[in-house]
């Protein structure tokens, strides 16, 4: 797995049949590189999921709110959100019947918080080919522009890797998409809680500080089908993926069943992916 060149272009999604999705939503998703908003949790249910992020973050203390990082496979709650088959009957129409999710993370913006997530591209991070990872970011709360929403330059996820800079200001991030400015105008990702959107792994996005006196919180989840290959064996050791549905006919992937453990405190995260 050392040494493979990544393929960070973008293919778009052929599906003359799509279950949940309508062809203009995959349109819209090959044209954009990003769909929203969709319709996942009513308002109990996502209170419910939202109590218990909320209890996963309090019991990392202070490094709660950028720390719950890729326990897909250790906690069971989170197993739980991953594997939730409506999440999963959208996905399927972009990825197909085989879904892997091999990463999470709790994103959560304290009121004030003065640092921007920089433009960036996700799959430059990865050490992951071809580029097929689908992004869901699920709201715990309200998202909108006063709290920060997460923003899209559309149409970038089809212009291959950008080039990066040194990242200005208060960021989370060292390095930013260079020029992004120039892209085009950015969409904010505005979403209820409860609701989702969806973006290609290329697709330059961000986020700027949180000036209001509202909390932003989301879950992302990344999912792709088995088919897209780990290029670094170093780094396929912090990868513990969900089978979600189907079958891993690639056998390439390493991944784990329904954890018994839901208790934070008693595990550790196995890997660090970016934020959003």
């Amino acid at each position: 797995m050392l040494d493979i060149e990544r393929d960070l272009s973008f293919k778009p999604v052929v599906n003359d049949a799509p279950r949940v999705l309508t062809p203009q939503d995959i349109e819209k998703y090959n044209e954009l590189g990003f769909m929203q908003p969709f319709d996942i949790f009513d308002p109990h249910e996502i209170s419910e999921i939202r109590s218990y992020l909320n209890g996963l973050m309090a019991d990392m203390g202070e490094a709660g709110a950028y720390g719950v990082n890729c326990y897909q496979a250790r906690l069971s709650g989170l197993w739980d959100i991953c594997t939730n088959a409506r999440i999963l009957d959208h996905l399927e129409d972009l990825i197909g019947p085989n879904i892997l999710c091999w990463a999470s993370a709790i994103l959560s913006k304290a009121p004030g918080d003065a640092r921007a997530v920089p433009w960036h591209q996700d799959a430059s991070f990865w050490s992951l080919s071809p580029a097929r990872t689908v992004t869901v970011w699920l709201a715990i709360d309200d998202a909108d522009e006063a709290n920060s929403a997460m923003r899209f330059i559309p149409g970038t996820h089809a212009q291959g890797a950008l080039k990066v800079r040194a990242a200005q200001g208060e960021s989370v991030f060292h390095i930013e998409t260079d020029g992004a400015e120039a892209l085009g105008a950015p969409f904010t990702n505005a979403l209820k809680a409860g609701q989702m959107s969806m973006h290609a792994d290329m697709l330059v996005h961000g986020s700027l500080p949180n000036h209001s006196d509202r909390r932003r919180c989301g879950l992302t989840l990344r999912y792709c089908s088995p088919e897209v290959r780990i290029t670094d064996a170093a780094w396929a050791k912090g990868v513990e993926a969900i089978l979600c549905r189907g079958e891993d006919t690639s056998g390439q992937w390493r991944t784990h069943p329904r954890p018994d453990n839901n208790d934070i405190t008693k595990t550790t995260s196995p890997h660090v992916v970016g934020n959003n």
